[in-house]
């Protein structure tokens, strides 16, 4: 399917896009997708592992994929019952794909770990989505991720069975073959855990009809072709990785290319090995591999098209790549809560569109720029937030009704905290956020979660954290710290506590110190002053980590 030369609606007059329906909706679930592939292209390659080195390692057709998915399925529940979420916590492994089709299969909710996590956030993630079940590497970058989990069950009585990951074999052929369940598209498939300006992380429930369409109308805009070869570097316990990547290859009948981890000479090796013809990157991915002095030593002549987002890409960067790789670019915008992407541009926008705007709303998505007090859809060119409305809307927050709430209205629409402007052929241009997320390198970090780590310390008083601009990384991380006793501590001893208790693109790499916070009259804290005051020299601060401006984000 592809987006490409369908009707665009007449001017708009207000800053609401109604429901385009003319590309087509799969009523379907995801075990029925990969179902369909393998019917339809049973001995093409679906899913390719890579070394660390990036040599070839295995590699399964459609077929292998599907009876490795089934397989899976019943091991599942000979321990689990549909309806119950088993966690995993793993890097990019072939593993999460036929745990993703498994539970798809058999009824179960994946819900996703980062295996950088330290235990109280591995802690918070298993209690809060009452987990069953964890799949797990052993460890990971000396994260020691199965010893922690194991003395965590004591505390977690409805975490039964942890399975590490090079066990998995052993698992599968556990399972003895039982009916499989009757599996709706509507039903929940995926719980990912994402955080809000309460600092608090929420378990966002998705359900097989939403991601399944999400990726077609993305890649559809984006240029994956029938048969193409997807090499995905993103991490899988992220939507981008697990379901643009996991998922889109499916819906695409593609061969998805995992990728260990980031390295832009991995990544443009497998490339050239692959054959590779799609991918999704960050700008900074981008960016690096672009500037990668080895770049002209791997043909990368079969990448065509690439989908972009988590920052502004820059009209430099559109230019250059596709001068230099001969690549298209497509902006992508969206949230956790919308199944991902709900708006995005085309690779025959005009290249004012691509650089200006986020593109316009994907088929079967209601969007406006509303007030967001009100919810009235505004006159064209005004500010506003970003609502959208229709199939791509989250099922909830889990165990959380009253956050559902405060995101998801009773009439369908979903609030998205992100502010904009709509013109009358419904492009859509970000002006601002309405809540304080930071993006550093296509990371979000949400600065609650972070100050609260940094409260704990005995020399904080208080602390805000907030987000100075950065010309490769978007965005640093900056804290603002009223120490205790008019004692300024030292900044890199708040680094290595916060570093202790987070994943290190969390940790501030900013730091400045004052006597008090500016608050308004009712007792507010004025971040954007703070913000200000950074970037006009007024506040000093220190920077205890250098951005590392080559390869890694």
């Amino acid at each position: 399917m592809t987006e490409e030369g369908v009707a665009l609606p007449a001017p708009l007059t207000t800053s609401y896009w109604p429901a385009r329906t003319d590309v087509p909706l799969l009523d379907r679930s995801l075990g029925d997708a990969l179902r369909d592939a393998a019917r339809a292209v049973p001995d093409r390659v679906a899913l390719a592992e890579a070394t660390d080195l990036g040599e070839p390692a295995r590699s399964w057709t459609y077929r292998e994929l599907l009876e490795w998915s089934e397989r899976t399925a019943h091991a599942l529940l000979g321990r689990f019952s549909p309806g119950d979420r088993i966690a995993v916590c793993a890097p990019n492994v072939p593993e999460w794909i036929p745990l993703l089709y498994g539970c798809a299969l058999a009824g179960i909710v994946l819900v996703t770990v980062n295996p950088a996590c330290k235990a109280r956030e591995l802690g918070f993630i298993l209690d809060r989505s009452g987990a069953a079940g964890l799949f797990t590497v052993r460890s990971f970058r000396g994260n020691d991720c199965l010893d922690t989990a194991g003395t965590l069950q004591d505390t977690l009585p409805q975490l039964h069975t942890i399975v590490p990951l090079d066990d998995f074999d052993a698992f599968v052929s556990s399972g003895a073959r039982v009916p499989l369940p009757a599996v709706a598209p509507l039903d929940p498939v995926l719980t990912l855990f994402t955080s809000g300006t309460t600092g608090q992380p929420k378990g966002v429930v998705l359900h097989h009809k939403g991601l399944l369409n999400m990726t077609r109308m993305t890649h559809g805009r984006g240029g994956l072709q029938d048969g193409g070869v997807f090499v995905s570097p993103m991490p899988m316990f992220y939507i981008g990785g697990l379901a643009h990547a996991g998922i889109g290859a499916v819906a695409f009948q593609a061969t998805h290319v995992v990728v260990p981890h980031w390295d832009p000479e991995l990544f443009m090796r497998l490339v050239a090995r692959e054959r590779g013809t799609y991918s999704l990157l960050v700008p900074t991915m981008i960016e690096a591999v672009l500037a990668h002095p080895a770049r002209r030593n791997h043909d990368l002549s079969s990448l065509r098209c690439l989908i972009s987002g988590a920052a502004v890409v820059e009209r430099q960067l559109i230019e250059r790549t596709r001068a230099e790789l001969g690549a298209t670019i497509v902006n992508v915008y969206g949230q956790t809560e919308m199944h991902g992407v709900t708006i995005c541009t085309r690779r025959s926008d005009t290249l004012e569109h691509q650089v200006t705007t986020i593109g316009q709303p994907v088929a079967h998505m209601d969007v406006k720029i509303a007030d967001p007090e009100t919810g009235a859809a505004l006159p064209l060119g005004a500010e506003g937030e970003i609502w959208v409305r229709g199939y791509q809307a989250m099922l909830g927050y889990f165990a959380q009704p009253e956050e559902t709430a405060r995101t998801l209205r009773p009439d369908g629409w979903l609030r998205s905290g992100d502010l904009a402007r709509m013109d009358a052929d419904g492009y859509v241009t970000i002006t601002g956020r309405i809540k304080e997320m930071i993006i550093r390198g296509g990371e979000n970090i949400y600065p609650r979660e972070v100050e609260a780590v940094l409260l704990e310390h005995p020399d904080v008083a208080a602390a805000a954290v907030i987000g100075i601009p950065d010309p490769y990384w978007g965005e640093q991380v900056c804290a603002i710290i009223v120490p205790h006793d008019g004692a300024i501590p030292d900044p890199a001893g708040l680094r290595e506590h916060a570093r202790a208790a987070m994943m290190a693109y969390k940790v501030p790499s900013l730091w400045g110190f004052v006597h008090s916070f500016p608050m308004t009259d009712t007792g507010k804290l004025r971040k954007f002053q703070l913000r200000e005051q950074v970037l006009a020299g007024t506040t000093a601060v220190t920077e205890t980590a250098t951005p590392r401006r080559a390869a890694q984000a």
